[in-house]
């Protein structure tokens, strides 16, 4: 029997977080037995999306500026139109030559608007392709605010003209939808939640750090890490810390934060087993992405978050808040941070109790597996939608 096909387009623009999750579940669909296209559209990131994945990789786009309104090549230089036509007929190519059952879309379109110059196309020849495939929008449970008037309906109208779900990575236990999607109701027939994309329960450490601090992809995080570090400094050398800057921070940062680091500090890009890492940890201090948080609810320690707000960004304050209404996590504002802060924080999480196991469904990327084999068991071959 021929497995089928699933074709997953994924554009992550600043960090890694899109990529990560994106790739997570793309694995939970090769184990349960998919055959897997996964269309990356970023710079490349080692180890994603993964073995036994088979993989697209378009010419890269990256944000130009904070506020992602604007795209620039991979070496920083604006992308014009023929660029990005090219783009467009790359991705066009891939999806024909795949041959797909089903389609998944990250983000869009409750985000990557700037996408629309090859997404819109895709959906056209998905439309017009016998037999058509499923298609799905990929989200994490927290979306960013819209406010510009009338974005909010233009998604809803996509949904409802083109996706035969959305599949929401959360557990409505935690967050709903409609907590940031105000026209949830419009579309509330499409909306399949999964549970968190969380990574398994990690082994145990074979290296052991008492303070971890962590800027995910690393673009925005060199004011976290360099505020850990001179809190490191304040604080008694008995303290094992770990610095880890992330693979996007750039060299000149990297290089400023590597000076006069003390010797219990020790400072590296990227760890591959973070997740274990965290196993022993007595404190982390991270940023509160998807995919950050998601490690942490799989560790007992404690948890210190410095959400990301530049550029109007909402999503992982709603997080943080969250989290720490739950007692599973301090927040630290990023505007302002300094050294004292963090070793405050980091001595009352130093004093508090290693925390217990939560109870948010954290099996997402099995459960979208299982969700996608299901709606393909159940299609009616003369309806569009579920």
């Amino acid at each position: 029997m021929t497995a089928p096909r699933i074709f997953f387009y994924v554009q992550h623009l600043l960090g890694i977080g899109h990529i990560a999750r994106a790739s997570r579940i793309a694995n939970a669909l090769v184990k349960d037995g998919f055959d897997v296209t996964v269309v990356t559209g970023g710079l490349p990131v080692p180890g994603f999306p993964g073995e036994g994945v088979k993989t697209v990789a378009l010419p890269a786009v990256v944000a130009s500026n904070a506020g992602f309104s604007g795209l620039a090549d991979a070496e920083g230089r604006p992308a014009g139109e023929e660029f990005l036509h090219a783009r467009r007929d790359l991705l066009l190519e891939a999806f024909h030559a795949a041959r797909p059952d089903v389609v998944i879309i990250e983000a869009f379109p409750f985000g990557r608007r700037q996408m629309r110059f090859e997404l819109l196309p895709l959906l056209a020849a998905i439309e017009k392709a016998e037999p058509r495939p499923k298609l799905l929008s990929s989200v994490r449970d927290i979306l960013q605010e819209n406010r510009k008037p009338g974005r909010d309906a233009e998604t809803a109208t996509l949904v409802r003209d083109h996706f035969d779900a959305v599949l929401v990575h959360g557990d409505p236990a935690f967050v709903k939808l409609e907590d940031t999607f105000p026209l949830t109701a419009e579309i509330a027939d499409r909306v399949r939640y999964t549970g968190l994309v969380s990574p398994p329960s990690a082994p145990e450490p074979t290296e052991t750090f008492d303070i971890i601090a962590s800027a995910g992809g690393g673009a925005v995080g060199a004011e976290l890490i360099g505020a850990a570090k001179e809190a490191a400094a304040l604080m008694p050398t008995k303290l094992r810390w770990l610095l880890i800057a992330g693979p996007n921070l750039p060299e000149a940062d990297f290089t400023a934060l590597s000076r006069d680091a003390a010797p219990n500090v020790t400072l590296v890009r990227f760890r591959k087993d973070f997740p274990s890492l965290l196993r022993g940890a007595k404190v982390s201090i991270s940023q509160a992405g998807y995919n950050t948080v998601g490690d942490l609810m799989r560790s007992p320690c404690r948890a210190i978050l410095i959400p990301f707000v530049a550029g109007g960004e909402t999503e992982q304050t709603v997080r943080a808040e969250r989290l720490q209404a739950l007692d599973l996590a301090d927040i630290l504002p990023e505007q302002g941070l300094t050294p004292a802060h963090v070793k405050a924080a980091v001595e009352r999480a130093l004093a508090a109790s290693r925390r217990g196991p939560v109870s948010l469904d954290l099996e997402g990327a099995e459960k979208t597996a299982g969700i996608i084999r299901s709606m393909i068991a159940n299609r009616s071959p003369n309806s569009k939608f579920l």
